[in-house]
């Protein structure tokens, strides 16, 4: 199993689609590392030899922000726009939509289970 940024990504994928279980590379970037470490897309990772690991791995560490250093920049973000009070850090603040989203029905994922009002009755047609 090859360990690429600090996670273990799966030996029996391809290694375009092994490298998006890192936090911060999707497809693109993905195709992209793989272009620029001469290192076939199709092949799996499992068939990787040592040097081809090591140059992805280079690649990785020295030109990409992924994983720890990614995550802490965009908690720092958030962090930023809740303390400057602005619209969209009350949005954060709240647990609610962020980017315009409407929230009299949907929205279940940022506020979660719905919460019954006491003394509200439901409707019937």
């Amino acid at each position: 199993m090859a360990r690429v940024a600090g996670i273990n990504i799966p030996s029996q994928k391809r290694v375009q689609i092994a490298l998006t279980y890192i936090h911060g590379i999707g497809r693109k970037t993905a195709m992209e590392i793989c272009g620029r470490a001469s290192v076939p897309a199709e092949r799996r990772v499992a068939d990787l030899t040592d040097a081809e690991v090591l140059r992805i791995r280079e690649l990785v560490d020295r030109e990409y922000k992924v994983e720890g250093d990614l995550r802490r920049e965009v908690a720092m973000n958030i962090k930023r726009l809740m303390d400057l009070g602005c619209y969209r850090g009350l949005r954060h603040r709240r647990g609610l939509p962020v980017h315009g989203q409407r929230t009299h029905t949907n929205a279940r994922t940022r506020k979660g289970p719905a919460k019954p009002i006491a003394g509200k009755k439901k409707v019937t047609k």
